[in-house]
């Protein structure tokens, strides 16, 4: 799903001029990295990326003449290009409805900051890689069952009593895909980290409640996690579960280079449930997650990965398989099938 190294040329979508030349400014000012064009709207960012080629566009959403929206869906049918949806906080739950149209992640519009610099530049690099074309074509976009909910007898697993999952860049659309397939009887609680800037965890918690039978919140302290019930772990704090089955939140941890922390959640998954947790690790970069996974085999868990060719970034899901922490890897289309087995059913 990686396409050849090479010199990253960028496309810059957006209305606000003075939006434009700070993206260019900060993408300029590395090496490797340049601006090929400009649009100031959807209809010209169709053309220009018929035109100029490049190998990654950032997307405004709300934008005059055509939005970001349409013209995401008319890009990727077209000429399939890695999407960065660069939008304000006002605008991230119409931003992650792009992803469901195939841009590949969303991210805040930067300031001077150094932080929101570097998270600029280093989503540039790290999408530009993706293949596109062969991303969708292991997404499957197209309508699939709900999973069946009858149990298979016997399997490693079974009578789960709560999934864990791990996710950073590529995530949220591969979590949109599980949860979307969950039955509304789905008999286990399901708890999500997943690395995000502050503020959007709520834009994504509305976007996949619109798409899951299961209700979906932003975790908060003292949730006492229940079957039916998908607990998204907020980007402003680290989550853990204590011994009593009861979400904490706490100040981000120092040292900690992603956030929120996939270890943080996975290892307290691991010594609470034990061999009762499901632990599933997604795409991402880093390897944030990895040692949370090894808890939970350790514990007795069952740990599940997402395979290599439907993720955005085969990082961290990599890294888990790689050293020996995971019992299965398995599709993307085939996950909700795979834990509706492993949870069982409950009376």
């Amino acid at each position: 799903m990686i396409r050849p190294a090479g010199d990253i040329r960028v496309l810059v979508v957006d209305d606000s001029g003075l939006v434009r030349d700070l993206i260019r400014a900060i993408l300029e000012s590395e090496p490797g990295i340049s601006v090929v064009g400009e649009a100031a709207n959807g209809l010209e960012a169709i053309v220009k990326v018929a035109s100029l080629k490049p190998d990654i566009v950032t997307m405004d959403i709300e934008m005059p003449v055509m939005g970001g929206l349409e013209a995401i869906e008319k890009i990727i049918a077209a000429h399939p290009v890695p999407i960065l949806v660069v939008t304000a906080l006002t605008g991230v739950r119409t931003a992650f409805a792009a992803v469901s149209k195939g841009a590949l992640d969303v991210i805040e519009k930067p300031d001077i900051s150094i932080e929101n610099v570097k998270r600029l530049i280093t989503k540039i690099r790290l999408l530009s890689n993706v293949d596109v074309s062969a991303h969708q074509l292991a997404l499957g976009r197209k309508n699939v069952a709900i999973a069946d909910s009858r149990p298979v007898q016997g399997m490693e697993g079974a009578n789960a009593a709560l999934v864990a999952i791990a996710a950073s860049t590529g995530g949220p659309q591969a979590i949109h895909s599980i949860l979307s397939r969950l039955p509304r009887t789905f008999p286990a609680p399901v708890i999500i980290t997943q690395h995000i800037a502050e503020g959007f965890t709520q834009g994504m918690v509305d976007w996949l409640n619109a798409a899951t039978p299961l209700t979906v919140v932003v975790a908060g302290n003292g949730d006492r996690p229940c079957a039916g019930h998908v607990y998204v772990n907020p980007a402003e704090h680290s989550m853990r579960i204590t011994a009593q089955r009861v979400i904490i939140l706490g100040d981000r941890e120092p040292g900690q280079v992603y956030n929120p922390s996939c270890n943080t959640l996975l290892c307290s998954v691991a010594a609470t449930y034990k061999k009762e947790a499901i632990g599933l690790i997604m795409s991402g970069m880093g390897d944030d997650g990895v040692a949370g996974m090894k808890e939970i085999r350790m514990a007795g868990g069952t740990t599940l990965a997402q395979d290599a060719k439907s993720s955005v970034v085969f990082g961290m899901n990599r890294l888990a398989v790689e050293r020996g922490y995971v019992h299965k890897v398995v599709t993307l289309d085939k996950i909700p099938a795979e834990l509706m087995q492993r949870v069982g059913t409950r009376v």
